[in-house]
């Protein structure tokens, strides 16, 4: 039991930031689900076409949390911002050939398959965005 919480002590900071991130992401999640689900009962669009709506305004609803509370960006916007929509088109992509893997090819209810990309989706972009979006800016070493 000390070991274990040694390690939570040593990987506490990790483990807040991946907590955070998490509920950033329920938050968007919400956001992507009613539009998902409002554009599909309607009879709008089919599943992945909402799907790939909904992440969109998912997105916008995340960057300005994950940037200000997940990962405390010292980066500037103008900085930051295009390697995020470089992460965040790379997660576009997968969100879109996952649904229709998961709906069309594999005849998951569009609902589950959504869960399922989103879960997937979501190990990609937290690592890309923690290791690189909002990464430190490291100073080069004086001359």
């Amino acid at each position: 039991m000390a070991k274990l919480a040694v390690l939570l002590a040593r990987h506490r900071p990790l483990l807040v930031q991946l907590a955070t991130f998490i509920a950033v992401g329920l938050t968007a999640a919400v956001a992507h689900f009613l539009v998902l689900g409002g554009l599909v009962e309607g009879g709008l669009l089919g599943p992945v076409a909402a799907s790939m709506i909904g992440f969109v305004v998912g997105t916008l609803v995340t960057y300005t949390l994950n940037s200000r509370f997940t990962f405390e960006s010292t980066r500037s916007h103008a900085g930051a911002m295009p390697r995020y929509f470089a992460v965040a088109g790379v997660a576009f992509v997968l969100n879109g050939v996952l649904m229709d893997v998961f709906t069309h090819r594999l005849g998951i209810y569009y609902l589950a398959a959504q869960f399922l990309t989103s879960a997937l989706v979501l190990c990609w972009t937290f690592n890309s965005y923690r290791l690189w979006a909002f990464a430190e800016k490291r100073r080069r070493p004086a001359a």
